[in-house]
């Protein structure tokens, strides 16, 4: 399943397994006050409402698709992400490899267009209450010149203090290849509420960047089988 709904991380695409193997149609839908890729914000600081469809067999490969609105300052207004992956564990080890292409069908600024699509290379790795993600961008247009190559990695630790609430906590570094596109960390804790009605998470976000200020979110996401 692919959730973005306060920070851009893939989660493991769940592997339903029990006495016969299954495959599964989920879906996901979500709201939040901030939609922010890494620490940074996608909506100019505004409120985004997300949803995705994903598709898991019982071999452990899985498809989706997931999408947000975005305001960039331009004519940009919406997201459309495509991935796929195999995800699956080696005893008490998690793991999700896949690739993921971040599509903007109308990006733009005064009327003319522009290609600022990219895709990534991921690798998740979960064991109890630890991930360790490994993420690489190529730049797959003219128009991304910051993603001509990247490097993300980001370590997280997400505790259950009861059976409906978990706290977070992520560190991750973004680095470029290009000379003017600044490397940067960021970092975020969060504190997340399940509910019959879906998960409501509250996050304290920042990073390392001269021009950027600490964000307080708020979003809910809900995620059922189809």
């Amino acid at each position: 399943m692919k959730t973005k709904l306060i920070h851009s991380l893939f989660a493991v695409s769940t592997l339903l397994i029990s006495g016969t193997a299954m495959a599964a149609l989920d879906a996901n839908v979500g709201l939040t006050s901030n939609y922010l890729f890494r620490g940074l914000t996608q909506t100019d600081d505004g409120v985004a409402l997300q949803g995705g469809i994903d598709y898991s067999h019982d071999s452990g490969i899985y498809v989706g698709t997931w999408a947000s609105n975005v305001d960039f300052g331009d004519d940009t207004s919406y997201e459309i992400d495509f991935y796929g992956g195999y995800a699956g564990a080696a005893g008490e080890l998690s793991y999700d490899l896949g690739y993921v292409y971040y599509a903007y069908p109308d990006a733009g600024a005064n009327g003319e267009s522009a290609d600022i699509d990219f895709g990534e290379a991921y690798l998740h790795l979960g064991w109890k209450y630890v991930g360790v993600s490994i993420i690489y961008a190529t730049n797959t247009d003219d128009g991304a010149e910051a993603y001509d190559s990247a490097l993300y990695y980001e370590g997280n630790f997400n505790y259950p203090i009861s059976d409906s609430l978990s706290v977070g906590i992520a560190v991750g570094q973004q680095d470029f290849d290009k000379d003017n596109a600044e490397d940067y960390l960021n970092y975020n804790l969060s504190l997340t509420k399940t509910t019959e009605l879906g998960d409501i998470t509250f996050m304290v976000s920042d990073t390392d960047l001269d021009n950027d200020d600490p964000k307080v979110i708020i979003g809910w996401g809900y995620a059922f089988s189809l």
